[in-house]
């Protein structure tokens, strides 16, 4: 979101500035929950505090559409709506972790998951993952992590930032191993529908259901729908973590936006037209944008299998000096993009890893093939 502010500023300023930062879609919210949010507004009791831990009737829907779209079965009292994805996550992390615990963190990580930790008092303990992997890590990798500190694992699939996509097979590996050791998973599945080609989603619960009862699930619509800016969001998980969670969230922020969650209702309810309408999008761009990268020297690039981001090496130009200027880690390289090529990308470092770029696909066919263009011109004068 930096990254993107700055690029706003400099289009302010008359720039030609593409930006492949921000992770939102490039979608419009489908009509139909917009009007449903609309009709929310002149409800008397929409204009009233409501629930702390969400309408009863989203908390049921959620768990009905939990139960249709992974095969997790749960009921509506093990449902927290919260405000995004991102206070699911915290909030979470504020319920199982004390000071002194640890957390797998398989690392590249979406940007908030070791701040969310931290603030729990808990230790995020990276676990590396690299392009040779296809950004995917494994039970041995894990278990050579943990200690008797170890209480939490963060599992994400499909991966923010890299679009990595567990098999349903190591899904369940990780979920079965993860059970043995008495660990607690908490797994973000906001990314549950931006799958391609022969990759599936699989919810680790579902794969592992021995883990189920020692498992947070975090998920909203931001991304499903092309909700990002209505911030609802939940968690799922053990009555008594819901319950906690639930305590925290009414001293925290009392309950999310009625209006909002009205609008969310009908996206649970509603049919996932809308999102395979952005997955045809993404799905073409991906492939766009993974054969653009990778034919430019210096730059390796897994194809992603899930999300809408790019997440390529970008090792062989560091080091090198391009456009007069030396670029010796990749925040400098993302600085040398922006300000030569117009083009706003994240650097690694900003997800645990140096040497990566992350690039969002969901910006228009014609800006993404322009971008890239860009950016292939300049770095192939790196020298």
């Amino acid at each position: 979101m930096a990254v993107d502010a700055k690029a706003r500023a400099l289009k302010a300023a008359g720039r030609p500035v593409i930006g492949f930062g921000v992770g939102e879609p490039d979608f419009p919210t489908p009509g139909y929950i917009v009007a449903a949010a609309q009709r929310a507004c002149a409800e008397l009791r929409m204009q009233k505090y409501s629930p702390a831990a969400g309408l009863p009737e989203l908390r049921e829907a959620i768990a009905a559409k939990t139960a249709r779209d992974s095969g997790y079965h749960v009921a509506a009292g093990q449902v927290l709506v919260t405000n995004g994805g991102k206070q699911a996550v915290y909030q979470a992390f504020a319920t199982l972790i004390d000071p002194g615990d640890e957390v797998l963190l398989p690392t590249p990580y979406w940007t908030t998951y070791p701040e969310a930790i931290a603030l729990a008092g808990g230790t995020p303990v990276p676990v590396l993952t690299d392009e040779h992997s296809g950004y995917l890590t494994s039970v041995a990798d894990l278990e050579a992590h943990r200690t008797e500190r170890t209480k939490v694992l963060l599992f994400v699939s499909p991966s923010n930032p890299t679009g990595a996509v567990y098999p349903p097979e190591l899904v369940a590996e990780i979920g079965r191993w993860a059970a043995a050791s008495g660990l607690w998973v908490i797994t973000d599945e906001i990314y549950e529908h931006l799958v391609y080609g022969d990759a599936r989603f699989s919810s680790i619960p579902v794969a592992a259901p021995e883990i189920s009862d020692r498992c947070v699930v975090v998920n909203g619509v931001a991304k499903t729908y092309a909700m990002t800016g209505w911030r609802v969001g939940w968690m799922i998980g053990p009555p008594d973590v819901v319950k906690a969670a639930a305590d925290l969230q009414s001293h925290l922020t009392s309950n999310v936006c009625n209006v909002a969650q009205a609008g969310a209702l009908a996206a649970v309810t509603g049919d996932l037209s809308a999102v395979a309408e952005m997955r045809t999008a993404f799905d073409r761009r991906r492939l766009t944008m993974t054969k653009m990268l990778n034919e430019i020297p210096g730059v390796s690039c897994p194809l992603p299998e899930g999300a809408f981001y790019c997440y390529p090496s970008v090792k062989g130009v560091l080091g090198k000096e391009i456009g007069g200027r030396r670029a010796d880690s990749t925040a400098e390289l993302a600085e040398i993009v922006l300000e030569q090529a117009d083009v706003a990308v994240v650097p690694g470092e900003a997800f645990g890893t140096p040497g990566y770029f992350r690039l969002s696909c969901a910006l228009g066919d014609a800006d993404l093939e322009e971008g890239l263009t860009r950016l292939a011109v300049l770095l192939a004068q790196a020298s």
